[in-house]
């Protein structure tokens, strides 16, 4: 068979009904005897109960017959159909629908990923999420720009510290394009997490108590960066020019790993004076 582009109304109503056909009646407290059920799994009926909605929409849904569920239609049938996180996911996108918790920012970094920013050593690395909150960083990162270990969790913010503490506002020799695509990083963090409350409650700070970001805000430039360069001026070391990649991992999207390497071999030897 050739799969060409994706009919997402015949491969929703299909995803839904082998999903249906799979589950046990018995994990469900149901009967199973071969006598009551002519067909395996549970019956529409039956995901229509435990999903709250109508049999017949669930025969609809089924049948291909054009419907788009609503974010919580779907979240109610991933539910009562006990879909594993990937296929969750797969659901949604079906339904071109977002998840009701896709705005939720992690707040801790995976053990796996901070494991991992520890064995980048030595190059300098950590790890954010798409506020910009730093979860987990090295030795070499703190030595680099500042160990965040001693500032309270709030200002663990790569925005807020360029912004707001006086040696890193000083830190970056072209402060103004740093802050710049920061800023505009940001505002598509803020366009891709509508729901993020707290994210528009901190850019709603920055604005009030920055002038520069307030009219950097405001040009709406929308820029991306996952991988670039920056010339640091550190106040052991001097002047060092780093490359920068941001990767995104598959297993937990809201948080990015940040790795910078040295840009020239004057900068390496700095870096390997860290």
């Amino acid at each position: 068979m050739t799969t060409r582009t994706v009919d997402t109304t015949h491969e929703l109503a299909a995803f839904l009904r082998t999903r249906r056909e799979r589950l046990d009646p018995r994990d469900f407290g149901l009967p199973s005897r071969r006598q009551a059920r002519r067909t395996p799994g549970l019956r529409r009926e039956e995901v229509a109960e435990l999903a709250g909605v109508s049999t017949d929409y669930v025969v609809r849904l089924e049948q291909g017959r054009g419907l788009r569920p609503s974010a919580d239609v779907v979240e109610a049938l991933a539910r009562a159909l006990r879909l594993a996180p990937d296929e969750r996911a797969y659901l949604f996108n079906l339904a071109q629908q977002r998840p009701r918790n896709a705005d939720k920012a992690a707040t801790t970094a995976a053990p796996q990923l901070a494991r991992l920013v520890a064995d980048l050593s030595p190059l300098p690395a950590m790890l954010m999420n798409h506020r910009y909150d730093i979860l987990a960083w090295n030795s070499e990162m703190a030595r680099l720009l500042l160990d965040f270990g001693t500032l309270p969790p709030s200002q663990r913010n790569a925005m807020w510290l360029c912004l707001m503490h006086p040696e890193i506002r000083e830190f970056y020799v072209d402060r103004e394009r740093v802050v710049r695509e920061g800023i505009a990083h940001l505002r598509a963090a803020w366009a891709a997490h509508p729901q993020d409350q707290e994210l528009t409650d901190r850019i709603t700070g920055f604005a009030t108590a920055d002038e520069e970001f307030a009219r950097l805000w405001a040009e709406r430039d929308i820029n991306v960066n996952g991988r670039g360069s920056k010339v640091l001026r550190h106040p052991d070391l001097g002047v060092i020019a780093v490359d920068f990649e941001v990767l995104v991992p598959l297993q937990d999207p809201d948080q990015r790993l940040v790795i910078y390497r040295a840009a020239d071999a004057e900068s390496q030897s700095a870096l390997d004076r860290l």
